[in-house]
């Protein structure tokens, strides 16, 4: 698999740094954001293909933080990673586009495996929007990357 961008993001930094060592490690490069307005300047100077954000941070939340990022890059894919989530957090994250809601901990290996997934998603909605794009089918083109934000 072609090498991605992934950005972390968590105001526990030591836990961050930790977990992007173990990602490295299995062959995914990331970066680091320690709070949601690092996150969004992060992003909007290189935009991810997949964001793995918190929840509860000071300052601008994740949710807001996924509510930015999905309807400004809705091809960024994004996984909640969080230890405070409630159900409605996880149902109001999903309306809102995640592409996953994961509890901490979680094991290094299930959370490689969602971002490939994730990378994976966003590659193949892209492919599908440049073929009919490229058939001249604009208005398919853009209700597919729209769908992406949902």
């Amino acid at each position: 698999m072609k090498e991605f961008k992934v950005l972390l993001v968590d105001d526990e930094q030591d836990f961050v740094e930790s977990l992007a060592e173990r990602i490295n490690l299995r062959d995914v490069e990331s970066e680091v954001a320690l709070n949601g307005e690092e996150a969004l300047k992060r992003v909007d100077d290189d935009i991810p293909d997949v964001m793995v954000l918190d929840l509860k941070m000071p300052g601008i939340d994740g949710m807001e933080v996924l509510r930015r990022v999905r309807k400004a890059y809705p091809e960024v894919q994004v996984i909640i990673l969080t230890a405070h989530g409630t159900d409605k957090d996880e149902e109001e994250a999903r309306r809102l586009g995640a592409f996953e809601y994961l509890q901490k901990p979680v094991k290094i290996d299930k959370l490689v495996a969602t971002l490939k997934a994730a990378y994976k998603k966003k590659i193949e909605a892209g492919m599908v929007a440049a073929t009919f794009a490229q058939a001249g089918e604009f208005e398919t083109a853009r209700k597919i990357m729209d769908e992406e934000k949902d």
